[in-house]
């Protein structure tokens, strides 16, 4: 069919149309072609990614020319490269040019940047398409505004019930509706009492026969009319009361309550005529002169708020007027529903403009100094109630309320007006920062550099306050940070299979990770190596402190067996100081950026671990600082001991290997478990897994290979025995993460059988963006960590490769 053919006659008036006729031809053209027409689209597209992705490295693009492919132009060997990888699959790395074992493209140079691990070098052009900005880091106080909205509420201690003291019939009440403003001494209810009638007969009869009784000095008399007159009084009769019954000589049948407080009375709970009993409240009486606010403050917004800080809020009855009131109680208990915490505010009300269940939104105003204190420098020198926050003084006294001392106001968690800038803490702004957790990652600008250059560094971030994240470890003040174009650098660095926010070990990981359909194992994919060789020649005085490095995470290890929090904090105190004495200097080039890298690494889990306060934080914390350990070993081929190797092959019999692999079973019943969300199912499968370990007979190892499986054997029953007490599916998580990473150890020291056959997996968003590992028998991903929520989130799918048995082993071990 011709495409004149396809062409729609819309009348006369347009079918001898030349322009018409011309337009549909075109239109039948796209319709006819519009297949290759997206194509051609697509492939341009992509060439425009490959030309950024080729600036960013410094390369120049593919040529075209004489017919040539854009893949052409790979192939000619750049002498300045050392690693080649493939553009849409940046996981694949090789020491030489040749194709992708994936897609079949060629693979491309990626030349290593001068200044370390993480640092990309871009154009000038490049960066200004990319707009990145950057803005040093700096001490300073920065404000973080707390929004909190509740409604107004009454003193509680401000309330007063008026009650029956004694058994009677309310004859008369005076106040017979609610809102009534009394005043203290005011008269409430008329009340006829058999109880108080014969009280006053007791007293007129007392007085009455001490009148008339004849003094004598050798006869103490007893004063019944005084016993008599404080009876009364605590039936609740005044003393002007008492002295009117003595004065008249007779009892009154009826006898009046007076308000004990003045106020509003907000409840009658009687009426004229009801029989009450001693203690039945007849009112409550309200002062309204003190309110107080109920609000609700997140749990995040927790760190800013302070005893006795200075509320703003406003109302809907006064639009634009703001009120003040000071943080009196905040409760120590969270909503788990809401998962908010109740602040109460004490609030003064003189004019009577507040009132009760009026709906207020609030702000508080924190100024933030360093460690996260909040700074008031009004409260300098101060003396505060701890009972009534309003009750602020210039010296030492008792608070005017409730007679309690008064205490400093820096006991409260105050920072004062200090004269130095030592206060102000180090800050970056929000948008300046990738999280991953507890931790960032940022990009410095390099300064001097002949291009720009940016270095990808990973920090540890301390709580936000409005648009700044305080810092506690990994920047220092006057370093540019980038706060705009900073994933677009990220990305960068991600291509040229180098660490990033997505690829923390480099290598892309499988490129990025996945949270739908099923994640297959990367054909041939390799992970990053930051050397050429696995194992470095280093200077014996840098080797020794390596090993003293070491040391302090076995120490880690060991306390988080004893379950010692204490003992845990202090042995990453220990590893900071330890990574605080590596002399990186003594290496250069390659091998000093590497160790840097695990030296960052390893300061950033120092820092985390100070602050440990659950054993599920310190289990999270651990799994990163012994995956940075065993990479740090393996890179600088460093062993436990200090005397080995750590890749020495050790003699495994092929029957230990079995025992083994009498592990998996059990071990997946609680994966599949987890991943269901079946804390029951997952807890009953640990029994069968203490059977299998306890089932383990090591008497055919020896030498180094019975030293190894004794320090894993402690790590199993440590690991064992948190699993067993686990009582929730966070704890059983947490717990499992343990035993697959030391499952994987197992694997990497002894060798499991028939690996070959299940698959190795990571999740990088696992506790808290952490990450974890699993295993599978299948590359199907069901994330134990996550259960259905995010069940096939996972950014590494491998096959689990299998040790190889030492040359000289004679076991005939069976590779299945």
């Amino acid at each position: 069919m011709r495409p004149s053919d396809t062409s729609t006659d819309n009348g006369p008036s347009r079918a001898n149309n030349p322009k018409s006729k011309s337009m549909n031809r075109i239109n039948a053209f796209f319709q006819q072609h519009r297949g290759k027409l997206w194509i051609a689209q697509a492939v341009g597209l992509l060439l425009l990614g490959l030309l950024v992705g080729f600036s960013l490295r410094g390369d120049s693009p593919p040529s075209v020319a004489n017919g040539e492919d854009g893949h052409a132009a790979h192939n000619a060997p750049e002498k300045a490269a050392e690693i080649w990888t493939c553009s849409m699959h940046p996981q694949i790395r090789r020491d030489g040019p040749g194709k992708c074992p994936i897609c079949g493209m060629d693979l491309v140079a990626v030349k290593k940047s001068a200044s370390g691990v993480r640092t990309i070098s871009i154009s000038p052009n490049v960066m200004k398409l990319m707009n990145v900005q950057t803005v040093p880091v700096t001490h300073r106080y920065v404000t973080a505004n707390v929004r909190m909205v509740g409604k107004v509420d009454y003193d509680e201690t401000r309330l007063a019930h008026i009650t029956a003291w004694v058994s009677g019939r309310l004859d008369r009440l005076f106040v017979d509706f609610t809102g009534v403003e009394v005043n203290q001494g005011d008269h409430m209810v008329s009340i006829y009492s058999e109880e108080l009638y014969t009280a006053q007969e007791e007293l007129i009869s007392a007085t009455q026969s001490a009148a008339q009784r004849p003094s004598s000095r050798f006869i103490e008399p007893i004063d019944l009319a005084g016993s008599a007159r404080e009876k009364l009084r605590l039936l609740g009769i005044t003393e002007k009361q008492i002295q009117e019954i003595e004065q008249r000589g007779k009892p009154n049948d009826h006898i009046t309550i007076y308000a004990p407080v003045g106020g509003i009375v907000i409840q009658k709970l009687r009426q004229e005529g009801d029989r009450v009993r001693t203690g039945d409240r007849i009112y409550t009486v309200a002062d309204l002169t003190q309110l107080w606010v109920q609000m609700d403050a997140y749990e995040s917004d927790l760190a800013w708020l302070r005893y006795g800080q200075d509320v703003e809020f406003s109302t809907e009855a006064y639009p634009g007027e703001v009120f003040h009131g000071r943080i009196a109680f905040i409760d120590p208990i969270l909503n788990e529903a809401t998962r908010t915490v109740k602040v109460r505010v004490n609030v003064a009300n003189t004019d009577g403009r507040l009132k009760p269940e009026m709906f207020v939104r609030a702000i508080v105003r924190s100024q933030i100094a360093a460690g996260g204190r909040v700074l008031d420098a009004s409260l300098a020198g101060k003396w505060i109630s701890p009972m009534h926050p309003e009750i602020v003084k210039d010296e030492p006294g008792n608070c005017d309320i409730c007679g309690m001392p008064l205490v400093r106001a820096e006991t409260l968690g105050y920072v004062t007006a200090e004269p130095s800038d030592t206060a102000k803490p180090l800050v970056i702004p929000v948008s300046a920062a990738l999280l991953t957790g507890t931790r960032a990652i940022v990009y410095v600008q390099i300064p001097n550099a002949e291009e720009p250059t940016y270095e990808g560094r990973e920090i540890v971030l301390g709580p936000r306050a409005g648009d700044y994240y305080l810092v506690k470890s990994g920047l220092k003040e006057g370093e540019l940070v980038v706060t705009n174009g900073n994933f677009k650098l990220d990305s960068a660095l991600q291509i040229s299979a180098k660490p990033s926010m997505m690829t923390p070990e480099g290598g892309g990981g499988g490129g990025g990770h996945n949270h739908g359909g099923e994640s297959k194992p990367t054909a041939d994919g390799e992970p990053m190596k930051m050397a050429e060789n696995a194992r470095m020649s280093l200077p014996p005085e840098l080797e020794k402190q390596l090993h003293q490095v070491l040391g302090s995470v076995s120490s880690i290890g060991d306390a988080i067996e004893e379950a010692e929090l204490d003992a845990i904090r202090n042995a990453y105190l220990q590893l900071g100081t330890a990574v605080s004495l590596l002399k990186t200097e003594q290496l250069s080039g390659d091998m000093r950026g590497q160790l840097d890298e695990f030296a960052m690494l390893l300061r950033n889990d120092a820092v985390e671990g100070k602050g440990i306060n659950t054993l599920q934080n310190a289990d999270r914390i651990f799994l990163v600082t012994k995956r940075h350990t065993e990479r740090l070993q393996q890179m600088f081929g460093l062993s436990h001991g200090g005397h080995q190797p750590a890749e020495q092959s050790l003699d495994v019999p092929a029957e230990f290997r079995d025992q083994l692999g009498q592990l998996v079973r059990p071990y997946l019943t609680i994966a599949d478990a987890l991943a269901a969300d079946d804390p029951n199912s997952a807890s009953a499968a640990v029994p069968l897994l203490q059977q299998s370990v306890s089932s383990i007979n090591a008497q055919s190892l020896s030498g180094k290979t019975m030293e190894r499986w004794n320090v894993e054997m402690k790590s199993l029953s440590a690991i064992l025995a948190r699993l067993s007490k686990a009582t929730d599916i966070d704890a059983l998580r947490s717990a499992f993460a343990l035993m697959s990473d030391e499952l994987l150890t197992l694997q990497r020291t002894f060798g499991l059988p028939n690996s070959d056959q299940l698959f190795e997996l990571h999740c990088p968003m696992a506790f808290d963006g952490r990450g974890a590992s699993w295993i599978q028998i299948d590359d199907a991903v069901r994330n134990p960590y996550y259960g259905p929520s995010m069940l096939k989130c996972a950014d590494k799918v491998e096959p689990l490769s299998e040790k190889q048995p030492p040359a000289d082993e004679h076991s005939g071990h069976n590779r299945g």
